[in-house]
């Protein structure tokens, strides 16, 4: 069984800052390109930013020069530090993972449960 645990939420100041981990539990299998996403009440699910296997990132304009993803295999982890916040990045952040389990033909991607991340004005 594979499960993602994400945790680091929480109410901040605007321009303050957050840092989101995200776990991977489980055995047997191979971490391939991990990602987060938020949603906004009434807005949809959005990709913020995503690593590579070989550690290459993808950020939203959005976020970009604020935001910094990173990744250690040896503790199947992903990382979002999150600066100079504002408003605007209110919302549910979501733990992302495609992974290959051993034995099995095709990738699967699993999701984390979500973390609250509140940016006070």
């Amino acid at each position: 069984q594979v499960q993602l645990v994400e945790s680091g939420g929480g109410l901040e100041q605007a321009g303050g800052s957050l840092r989101l981990s995200c776990a991977v539990s489980g055995s047997t299998f191979i971490l391939n390109s991990m990602a987060w996403y938020r949603q906004a009440p009434g807005k949809q699910r959005e990709m913020v930013a995503s690593v590579s296997s070989d550690s290459s990132a993808n950020y939203v304009d959005s976020v970009k020069g604020r935001f910094t993803i990173s990744r250690d295999n040896a503790k199947k982890a992903v990382y979002l530090q999150m600066n100079s916040l504002k408003p605007e990045d209110t919302a549910v952040y979501y733990c992302n993972a495609d992974i290959q389990r051993l034995g099995w033909v095709a990738s699967v991607i699993y999701w984390g449960q979500g973390t609250q991340v509140t940016v006070s004005s």
